[in-house]
């Protein structure tokens, strides 16, 4: 039986690289691409069975085409797609610029779509029934004053997953989210630094502590597979609880 070929992008670490370990797992052949040339070939090779690293800067159309071009060509075609690289760039509210937020919205949520629709055709052409999973966040319903862009992108991804659910549904692709809260990754460091500031987010975690990686990895990996054969257009918030937390006893 011939191994579906994964894409996960932001693969060279954290979340993105769990994603890859689970799908790889379940049997996929997986092509972590992460902006980080170096990162992604050692992330790669430690994940081994037969995964393939290249570099690519989601933020420049013209690099998310040229990945997609070097898969099919190189690998072959995508038939789950993984969109985890994302940035956050904060600063207060008052002082983000105009750059910035376009950077974040580039990233998060421009290449979301760029890859989605590259897979997606693809797909189509080939009749594969694929499996899309979006990278949220809980900040796609709360937020969180000095990640605006951060906030408008992860909502945006909620979005375009059900908009692209709905398109895709008649080829047979399911496109789904998961939405994760705070996750031990190199984007908590600062908060697992502060004694004061790691409470603060457990206090508003049920399950009290951090989640890990892996815990995220999983649920894509179930989302992507025929285990969620019946599931699109949805996002799977994995945060402990918090998102249900109403006040603090």
């Amino acid at each position: 039986m011939t191994r579906p070929i994964a894409l996960v992008t932001g693969g060279a670490q954290g979340i993105g690289y769990a994603c890859g370990a689970a799908l790889a797992r379940d049997g996929a052949q997986v092509v972590l691409a992460d902006i980080k040339a170096d990162a992604v070939e050692r992330a790669s090779r430690e994940l081994g069975q037969g995964s393939v690293g290249m570099a690519v800067d989601m933020g420049v159309p013209d690099e998310v085409d040229a990945l997609f071009d070097r898969i099919e060509s190189e690998v072959g075609p995508v038939s789950i797609l993984v969109n985890n690289a994302g940035i956050a760039l904060p600063n207060d509210f008052l002082d983000t610029t105009l750059e910035d937020f376009r950077k974040v919205l580039d990233v998060n949520l421009i290449a979301v779509f760029q890859a989605t629709q590259r897979a997606a055709k693809t797909m189509v052409a080939q009749g594969l029934r694929g499996s899309i999973v979006n990278m949220s966040s809980i900040n796609a319903v709360v937020a969180i004053p000095t990640i605006p862009a951060y906030c408008a992108s992860k909502g945006g991804v909620m979005q375009l997953t059900k908009s692209a659910a709905l398109a895709l549904a008649p080829h047979g692709i399911r496109v789904n989210a998961v939405g994760p809260g705070s996750i031990d990754t190199e984007m908590m460091a600062g908060v697992n630094a502060s004694p004061s500031a790691l409470e603060t987010a457990l206090s508003r975690t049920p399950l009290r502590r951090l989640g890990k990686p892996e815990e995220i990895g999983e649920a894509v990996a179930f989302l992507a597979s025929d285990k969620a054969s019946y599931v699109t257009g949805e996002t799977l918030y994995v945060d402990g609880g918090r998102l249900g937390l109403n006040y603090l006893s």
